[in-house]
């Protein structure tokens, strides 16, 4: 891969929860904020998708679309587009089952193109990641820290996308999160 990455960001829609928004349907919301994919990219990968800003979008039936190619740069975190991929999951803070197992093999998928080797399970993705500097974190995630304690509090987010703590998802196995699911 020719792009160096250091963040894979997690995403909510901001839809009703369990409504089944497609990737047109986000395409949409974003030609509306004027976002705008690259010419050449856009004849490359998804021509029907020219303002798309996440890279992956999991559908409620957990279905896995390709937004922008892992080698275009997103339009999904201000300032951290350059050197991050972007998935986003349709609803706002619970999810359907099929939605985080899904979440789960996108991450799992992305590690493995991005290292140009077959990755088989979310550890040795978590690991593989690690190794070369790449972390997973939500949106929310890049809020400023404002009162400089190093972490980010519920009361600085800007933002509550995705809807759900990914440091927490992570150490709790990557498994679907019992409160939020839809």
């Amino acid at each position: 891969m020719k792009r160096t990455l250091n963040s894979i960001v997690i995403h909510c829609a901001a839809t009703p929860n369990g409504k089944p928004f497609k990737i047109a349907d986000i395409d949409e919301m974003h030609r509306t904020r004027r976002f705008k994919r690259d010419t050449q990219a856009v004849r490359n990968l998804n021509p029907e998708l020219k303002y798309i800003g996440y890279h992956f979008v999991i559908e409620t039936d957990g279905s896995i679309r390709i937004g922008r190619g892992l080698e275009e740069v997103g339009a999904h975190v201000q300032g951290s587009n350059a050197k991050s991929v972007g998935i986003c999951m349709v609803g706002t803070d619970k999810f359907s089952r099929a939605q985080w197992v899904s979440l789960r093999e996108c991450l799992i998928n992305i590690c493995g193109k991005i290292l140009g080797r077959q990755i088989m399970t979310a550890d040795s993705m978590l690991q593989s990641f690690s190794d070369v500097g790449i972390n997973i974190k939500g949106h929310r995630d890049y809020s400023p820290d404002l009162n400089g304690n190093g972490k980010i509090e519920r009361n600085e987010w800007i933002k509550i996308c995705p809807g759900f703590d990914v440091s927490q998802w992570i150490k709790g196995g990557m498994m679907p999160l019992e409160s939020q699911i839809v």
